[in-house]
């Protein structure tokens, strides 16, 4: 059954998947004019301004934290574990379609929470919701229906294990490599914790993910870019080396295998989807729950959150782990990234470990959410408590369990909930181009 899944894995996460994601991102970006990454400074101020929302109009959340709810479930072992592994199987190279798939996830991001805005609604409990599910049958109309719900069901299925088994195995593994705890005990302490937060819906997840987002956000990149000081005169060498083996592969060498650009641009990529998850329609329910009355301004605080996620996080991620020559170790994952961290800074792995479990503890907090309204939309308000108390004890289990299986389904629903999300993206993307002029038209 795992020979079978792996297979199935590789086949969703192969070539076509990859090229839909980025030739999805390309043509956004092309049709928006390459508005996201020359109005990078625009969302960050509108950023800044969306720490208070406006309580007159529609929505949960402020805008920052519809932004930081997505960055608490793309920030996780995608930025730690996830970088080390896609060097570690295509090279140095693997970084530079790294970012290459987050400057056209930017348009990508953008989209999503445009469309999220525009196609949300607002419940008989005046509770507002959206994202892909609502954007499909919304946009698309009745007809496409079916596709809001086979969306609806992989993000389900998605959630309870990308989003939260394998976060909560990551944080035991962790605790019990760094601190000697059990894994039960952690397990027990992190459901315990979720509870407090889930319990209290989007208002408190976006209250907590607020405040803890940024700090661990902060502590880990000064941490990367202390070691980049003392390593100043390797930073120019390692960029060198990206640009280099992006186009020429790069040799065998220490405990290196060696990779073909084809590996650089498969893993790169798709470790970069994972990381920052444009495309897979996920964000967007976050974006779908803030106080705002302009789907655009909302699209400009969301393309953020790729360009945060990737070009920030994990770039220092990267930078690390090639400036301090560790990547030709051998090691791969979260041991590569901690072998790094502590080469480059006495203590450096604990940098490392608190990473690990600060991030996968708001990746829970996120994809519950997530999971919670993909899930609502299946089966109505009913299941909201019954879902949160599930995701709970689904915290518990993750910790103690071996999660093969679970990552390798995990990683099949979180491809297949690409597939409707994208068919969504290019068929509204005339929505999406037409309010964004009318946006600049009238800011002009």
């Amino acid at each position: 059954m795992e020979d079978l899944l792996n297979t199935i894995s590789s086949f969703v996460w192969g070539p076509p998947i990859l090229v839909l994601l980025l030739g999805t991102g390309l043509f956004l970006t092309l049709g928006l004019k390459f508005l996201p990454q020359r109005k990078l400074g625009h969302g960050i101020a509108l950023m800044f301004e969306g720490r208070r929302g406006d309580a007159a109009h529609p929505g949960e959340i402020t805008p920052f934290q519809a932004l930081t709810t997505a960055l608490s479930a793309t920030i996780g072992t995608g930025n730690i574990a996830g970088v080390a592994t896609a060097i570690f199987l295509g090279g140095p190279g693997a970084v530079f379609w790294m970012w290459l798939t987050a400057l056209v996830g930017m348009a990508t991001k953008y989209a999503e929470a445009v469309l999220a805005v525009q196609f949300r609604e607002t419940g008989s409990d005046g509770r507002t919701v959206g994202g892909p599910m609502y954007y499909i049958r919304n946009g698309l109309g009745p007809r496409f229906a079916w596709l809001a719900w086979l969306f609806a069901f992989f993000a389900t299925i998605a959630a309870f294990g990308i989003g939260n088994t394998v976060q909560a195995n990551s944080v035991a593994q962790a605790v019990q490599s760094t601190f000697g705890v059990p894994v039960l005990w952690t397990g027990m302490a992190l459901a315990a914790l979720t509870f407090i937060v889930v319990i209290g819906g989007v208002k408190r997840i976006g209250s907590v993910a607020e405040f803890l987002v940024p700090l661990m956000a902060v502590l880990y990149i000064t941490g990367a870019l202390s070691i980049l000081v003392v390593n100043a005169a390797d930073v120019p060498a390692a960029f060198a080396l990206i640009f280099e083996d992006a186009f020429t592969g790069t040799a065998a060498t220490g405990g290196f295998a060696g990779a073909a650009v084809m590996a650089a641009i498969r893993f790169g990529v798709a470790r970069g989807v994972f990381s920052n998850e444009a495309g897979l329609g996920s964000a967007p329910i976050a974006h779908a729950a803030a106080l705002t009355d302009d789907p655009v301004r909302q699209g400009n605080i969301a393309m953020l959150g790729t360009f945060i996620d990737t070009i920030l996080i994990c770039s220092m991620t990267a930078l690390v782990i090639i400036t301090t020559g560790v990547w030709t170790s051998g090691e791969t994952g979260a041991a590569l990234s901690a072998l790094a961290f502590s080469t480059g800074l006495p203590g450096g792995e604990l940098i490392v470990s608190l990473g690990l479990i600060v991030f996968a503890f708001t990746t829970i907090l996120g994809w519950s959410y997530y999971g919670e309204r993909a899930a609502e939309y299946l089966f109505g308000p009913k299941i909201i408590l019954p879902f949160r108390l599930l995701w709970v004890a689904g915290v518990v289990v993750g910790a103690i369990s071996n999660l093969g299986m679970v990552w390798i389904v995990a990683d099949i629903m979180n491809a297949l909930m690409a597939i409707p999300n994208l068919i969504a993206l290019i068929a509204l993307s005339g929505t999406v181009f037409a309010v964004t002029r009318a946006y600049w038209k009238k800011a002009a």
